[in-house]
């Protein structure tokens, strides 16, 4: 029996899963790491915790499920886009990466849509933003130019693991594109978005398909997680890609939701959809593209709230979001008139304002925890639900979607979403994206024919959530409150 290793990095852990070849996942393990706030508006991540969370996943798989190392056919990764690493000639890291939720950037976002907007869009498919890395490598070249000039590598978070176990410098054509260096088009490093930031092409990665097989997992690195140096490695891909692949997402008119540390709703299309409110890459199936709307602190929101409010321990986090849940599904729909906004680090669609900051409003004394517990969780889908209507105005008309993410294990989110958006939605069994880059690596070496093969043995049909149309229709007048909160409050946070 053939088993397949996918692991991800996301914005608070890593996850692995060990998935056999008939589709069954026999072991899942993760590992919890830091995201640090050392400045206002400012996101950092240590890569070494990334590493280090890697090697506990694969030790925890190996326990668990008791398999021998030479029964791993190939292993892939996934991650967070626009997180790069960034390492000396020594290949040393050089300073904490820079998490695509930071802030820092903004003003050089702004220098460059004032100044080359039709050339990056032309180039890259995007609009600039402070999530990109091409904005964060003028601010660092501004900022901190001794660091800048250090700089002889650079790449994501999952391609930094990778080159830990193989020593392949490279990144894979979807993970390009969120550099922003990258002409989408011609399928190389473009030498004019690369000298905005001043970069040298020389020292970019090599850019190969998310499919390929890479070099054999050093000796050291076998020895020290369990790996056989016979398990191939594939280059892998963004963690959005694999999380809408592992939905089934692979046909044109399908689309995702997702609850995760971002939100993200995605449509699966046969070209890009360009426009300043989209994020838009290829899908890991050849010839189609995910453009996708984002709002940046979804279940980071709630994790936040359950760090500062939630009143519980530690060793009691996990319970905790059943216990708040529970406590929620006691309040009506509409929280009574109390409102949550998620902007806890700016937001992206539709306003593309890093200056929103987040906002309970209309508390009144008859109000409790559970109606904040509800509130959170109703602002995050309001949020979404402004990300939705994006799509809609584009002509993009989403009649159904799959539901993805951890977020998306919640009954009551599931409900409160599929109220707000006021369409049926589908969870499957497993959709997380460590699942996507497991059928990646079974696509990569021949366990699974191709990408519709490793669907229909992987994804595996869960349960459906209807809208309550009695909740929508609350939902429907509580979202043009929400809309008329957020304009009457932008221009004090800009102020």
């Amino acid at each position: 029996m053939r088993y397949l290793i996918g692991c991800d990095f996301g914005g608070g852990a890593s996850k692995a899963i060990l998935l056999r070849e008939d589709g069954v996942v026999v072991a899942e393990a993760e590992s919890e790491y830091a995201t640090s706030y050392p400045r206002p508006g400012w996101a950092e991540q240590n890569p070494e915790d990334s590493f280090r969370a890697f090697v506990e996943n694969i030790k925890k798989l190996f326990h668990s499920s008791e398999i021998s190392p030479e029964q791993i056919s190939a292993i892939a990764l996934d991650g967070a886009t626009h997180t790069a690493v960034l390492l000396d000639k020594e290949d040393k890291v050089i300073r904490p990466a820079i998490y695509w939720t930071d802030l820092r950037a903004v003003r050089e976002a702004e220098e460059l849509k004032e100044s080359h907007l039709d050339k990056i869009v032309k180039l890259s498919a995007n609009t600039p933003g402070a999530l990109w890395t091409l904005p964060q490598l003028m601010w660092l070249q501004r900022n901190e130019p001794e660091n800048f000039a250090r700089i002889h590598k650079i790449m994501s978070i999952k391609d930094y693991v990778r080159y830990r176990l193989t020593g392949d410098y490279v990144t894979d054509s979807i993970e390009a594109c969120g550099f922003m260096l990258y002409d989408v088009n011609g399928g190389k490093w473009s030498r004019e978005l690369c000298s905005l930031a001043g970069i040298d092409l020389a020292i970019m990665p090599k850019v190969v398909p998310p499919e390929e097989i890479l070099s054999s997992i050093k000796t050291e690195i076998c020895r020290e997680c369990g790996l056989s140096e016979k398990t191939k490695v594939i280059a892998g891909a963004t963690d959005t890609v694999m999380e809408v692949y592992a939905s089934g997402a692979i046909q044109p008119g399908q689309a995702t939701v997702k609850l995760a540390t971002a939100g993200r709703i995605c449509a699966v299309t046969e070209k890009p959809l360009i426009d300043g409110n989209l994020v838009c890459y290829p899908h890991v199936c050849p010839g189609l593209w995910y453009p996708g709307t984002a709002t940046k602190s979804c279940a980071a929101s709630f994790r936040w709230y359950r760090d500062v409010f939630g009143a519980y321990e530690k060793e009691h986090y996990e319970d905790a979001y059943a216990k708040m849940a529970a406590d929620a599904a006691q309040v009506r729909a509409g929280s009574d008139g109390l409102f949550f906004h998620p902007y806890l680090q700016g937001e992206l669609t539709p306003y593309q304002d890093e200056m929103l900051k987040g906002s309970f409003t209309g508390i009144r004394a008859f109000h409790t925890r559970a109606h904040f517990n509800r509130a959170v969780l109703e602002g995050i889908a309001y949020s979404l639900k402004d990300c939705f209507y994006c799509f809609r105005e584009l002509g993009a008309d989403i009649k159904q979607a799959g539901i993805i993410g951890g977020g998306a294990k919640g009954e009551l989110w599931r409900q409160i979403v599929a109220d707000m958006l006021g369409i049926p939605l589908t969870k499957a069994e497993r959709d997380d994206s460590s699942l996507g880059s497991a059928m990646l690596a079974g696509v990569a070496c021949g366990v699974f024919e191709n990408y519709e093969d490793s669907v229909a043995h992987c994804v595996k049909a869960g349960s459906v959530t209807y809208p309550n149309p009695d909740c929508a229709a609350v939902y429907e007048e509580g979202f043009l409150r929400y809309k008329k909160l957020h304009d009457a409050l932008a221009g004090v946070y800009h102020s």
